[in-house]
Formats: structure tokens, C-alpha cells, sequence
């Protein structure tokens, strides 16, 4: 059995190592005893060979690779061989119309000249970018971002809580009548209030934070004690609010696992933030107003007192 070329390419693509040699190569004859000394051992194969060319602009499997690497998750499921076939074909295409478009000087145009410029600006970007955060985004650097903003800091208070939401003040009022008489305030949710998602469960709003809710809800309900039920309807954009408090505790701090894309993702951002913020300073940078004259960034001077 011998793998053929384009199974070797996606051996390659999938492991991202050198290509290898054949599994199953058949056995060579023995050597006659009189034979001349064997031949020296072919050299090892290319990590990177040219697998297409066209008016002699070279392909690579690299070029295969990178490819590949932009590809969305479901895309790469497609079997190896398929894979590359399809990336293959599409690298020859791209390059045949890049050709043709050279030829009849689409890159002189302007607003093509425009856009290539911008793609190649990005690309220089986005270079200096990564090259200058990745190294700051460890997993060491993640932990102690946790430790600092998680792991060492208690848990914000959370309630746990149920309403009716009511279109007027007046029924809203009703329902509280309702409620001291001795009325089952899921029973109401379920019947009276506008929150249908809430109002099926028993108007239950399971356990939230103070900026999860609207300021005016929030407000009342954190005001409140465990075990009780709002004397006074509370008004939001939705309408008129029945609570009831049934719990309160610290929220508990959660594990690494859950928040490291969110740390991560925010070390990016300052990191990023800081690099731009630097790159600024080693350059002069001058605004101008929409006359064409230039805004002077310093601050204007108190006039002299007499």
C-alpha cells in the first residue's frame, strides 16, 4: 500500500510536520553477492514542497496550510484528502484571475490601489499587534488576572425573587391586597402577570444582580428583606412591579475554567490598548480642523490678571 501524493499533502496539513516517507513500501530484492555498494540514503522529504504552479507562480503546501487555517471549524471536518483538493483548486483560481487581472492593470486603478494598500496596512498591523501581545497572554498572566479579580475579592450580592408585572398602579395595588390576605403569589404570577416568560414559573426571576435589572427594579428589590413582598408597586419602562425577596447571598466566586475566554480576552484588549497608547507617543501626531489649519493640542493659556 503506498500513500499517494495528495494523501501525503494532507498528512502534512493535519500534523503540521514533515512529510512522510510511504507506510508500506515493498521489500527490495536481495542484493546479488558481487553488487556494488549500496546507494547513499535518499535525502529526507521536503517540508514544504511546491505541490502547483501556474504561469510559473509557485504553490506550496505552506500556502496549503495557511489556507486551511482560516477555514471555520465545521469546514475542516471535511476528509483530508477532499480538503486539500478543494484548497488546492482554490489557490490555482485565485491565482490564474490574479494574473489576468495584472494583465489588464486592475492594480493601477485607483480605488483598487486604494484597497490594497488598506489589506496590506492591516496585514502590517495586525502583524505588530500579535507579535507584541501574545507573548504578554500566558496562562500564567490569565491566573494572575483571576487571582486579582477573583479568586481575592468577595462575591457581589445577589437576591433571588419573583414579580407580577401589571399594566396600572391600580391593579398593581390589588394584587398586594391579594397577597396580604393571604393569596399564593405564584398563583397570581401565573394569572395575572404581562411577564409571560416569569409568569409561567410563578413570576420567578431565579437569582440576579443589581445591574442585571432595570435601576428602578433593582433598587427596590435589593431594599428589601428575604421573606417579603413589596407594600408599594414599583414603576418601570414594562409597567407596574409585585416583588418578593426570597433569598440573599454573596455570589460564590467562580472557577478559572469559566471566565478564562473573559479574562483572556480582556488582557488582549488592554494589552492592545497600552501598545497603541505607546505607539503614539514615539510619533508626532497633528490634527487639523476643516479649513486645512492645524489644532494645536495644548491647552489654552488662563488669560494674565491685571
Amino acid at each position: 500500500m503506498r500513500l499517494t501524493r495528495p494523501a501525503l499533502f494532507c498528512a502534512a496539513l493535519i500534523s503540521g510536520t514533515t512529510l512522510a516517507a510511504p507506510a508500506f513500501a515493498a521489500p527490495a530484492p536481495a542484493a546479488p553477492a558481487n553488487a556494488a555498494p549500496a546507494a547513499a540514503p535518499a535525502a529526507p522529504a521536503d517540508a514544504n514542497p511546491l505541490i502547483a504552479s501556474v504561469n510559473g507562480q509557485k504553490i506550496y503546501l505552506d500556502d496549503v496550510k495557511h489556507a486551511a487555517a482560516s477555514l471555520p471549524p465545521q469546514a475542516r471536518q471535511l476528509p483530508p484528502n477532499t480538503l486539500v483538493n478543494i484548497l488546492l483548486n482554490q489557490l490555482v483560481s485565485q491565482k490564474a484571475i490574479q494574473i489576468d487581472a495584472l494583465k489588464e492593470g486592475l492594480d493601477k486603478k485607483p480605488d483598487v490601489k486604494a484597497q490594497m494598500q488598506d489589506a496590506a496596512d492591516n496585514a502590517l498591523q495586525n502583524a505588530y499587534l500579535q507579535e507584541k501581545v501574545a507573548p504578554l497572554v500566558t496562562e500564567d498572566a490569565i491566573k494572575e488576572a483571576y487571582q486579582a479579580n477573583y479568586a481575592s475579592k468577595k462575591g457581589e450580592q445577589e437576591i433571588h425573587a419573583r414579580h407580577i408585572l401589571v399594566a396600572d398602579e391600580a391593579t398593581a395595588k390589588d394584587v398586594i391586597k391579594q397577597l396580604d390576605k393571604g393569596a399564593k403569589f405564584e398563583d397570581l404570577a401565573k394569572k395575572l402577570s404581562t411577564d409571560k416568560g416569569s409568569g409561567a414559573s410563578g413570576g420567578d426571576l431565579g437569582w440576579f444582580k443589581k445591574d442585571d435589572m432595570l435601576p428602578e427594579f433593582s433598587k427596590a428589590a435589593f431594599a428589601m428583606k428575604p421573606g417579603t413582598i413589596s407594600q408599594t408597586p414599583v414603576k418601570t419602562q414594562y409597567g407596574w412591579h409585585v416583588i418578593q425577596v426570597l433569598a440573599s447571598r454573596e455570589a460564590p466566586v467562580p472557577p478559572l475554567d469559566q471566565v478564562h475566554d473573559e479574562i483572556r480576552q480582556q488582557l488582549i484588549r488592554d494589552n492592545v490598548r497600552k501598545i497603541v497608547e505607546d505607539a503614539q507617543k514615539k510619533v508626532k501626531i497633528v490634527r487639523y480642523d476643516a479649513q486645512g489649519k492645524p489644532i494645536s493640542d495644548a491647552p489654552v493659556a488662563a488669560p494674565a490678571k491685571k
